[in-house]
């Protein structure tokens, strides 16, 4: 009996030393250490611009990742155009200002911009608006209007300028994930995404314009404003430039259409 009784006070003073010793202790939950480990790292990389990349943490997707190096990468790059222009009223045979919008991608440090020729179409005023807000008067330098191709000059700082990584359109595939940035509506610093649906396409609503064959068709959303802007694969490379949807409404149905890089190419140093 009386070892008994001993056991059990000796087990009473160790238990409470124990609980002593667990309150004392900075690791009272186990648990905390392993919060404090999943808590995301600070952002510290940055890309050309300055501008924070994300840091790769297990929060994001290796899907996401990519779709947010392509926005970090790319809109930089990417600039908003406005236009303005002298419109008739012919009923009342008033003029009227009338304005546009569109999108488009620096070149080089030398101010050129690239975009569709329909964007600044009998335009008597145009202006860019780069990612960083600063907005420059542009001159119509050259176009194509066969082609719907047209570059654009400001006079802006080179500092401020992050030409687009222009790629190639050899080797495209139906089912490639692809990228349209743009500023639809004249929200600026737009991505969507999709896939290549098809490739060698001639809408038929744009026989007008009898030289737009063989354009990619995407099923990345573009609106109103998009127009201009890069098509991108998931290096951040422009691999077409945004011209057209096919729709009935004038809004995205899933059926875009993007003039190849490859055209681009050839094209712009001729013009």
């Amino acid at each position: 009996m009386k070892r008994q009784i001993l056991v059990c006070a000796s087990g009473v003073v160790i238990g409470a030393f124990l609980t002593a010793a667990w309150v004392s202790s900075p690791l009272q939950w186990p648990h905390e250490s392993t919060i404090q480990a999943q808590t995301p790292r600070a952002v510290s990389a940055k890309n050309d611009a300055g501008l924070p990349l994300p840091a790769s943490t297990p929060y994001f997707t290796p899907e996401e990742l990519a779709n947010i190096r392509v926005y970090e990468v790319a809109n930089v790059s990417v600039v908003n155009i406005t236009t303005s222009m002298a419109q008739y009223d012919h009923f009342f045979m008033l003029q009227t200002p009338g304005e546009g919008s569109g999108s488009g991608s620096v070149l080089d440090k030398e101010g050129h911009v690239l975009t569709n020729y329909h964007v600044v179409e009998g335009a008597e005023e145009i202006d860019v608006t780069l990612a960083n807000d600063n907005n420059f008067a542009a001159e119509l330098i050259g176009f194509d209007k066969e082609t719907d191709i047209a570059v654009l000059k400001i006079n802006a700082p080179t500092e401020q300028l992050y030409p687009i990584n222009l790629g190639t359109s050899d080797g495209l595939r139906v089912g490639q994930r692809v990228y349209a940035l743009g500023n639809p509506f004249g929200l600026d610093g737009t991505l969507t995404t999709g896939i290549i649906s098809s490739l060698n396409r001639t809408p038929s609503e744009n026989a007008r314009r009898r030289s737009l064959k063989a354009l990619i068709q995407t099923d990345a959303a573009m609106n109103p404003g998009n127009s201009g802007g890069p098509l991108l694969n998931t290096n951040a490379e422009v691999i077409g430039m945004n011209i057209a949807i096919a729709t009935k409404t004038g809004q995205n149905a899933g059926v875009g259409f993007a003039i190849p890089a490859n055209r681009i190419r050839r094209i712009v140093p001729e013009l």
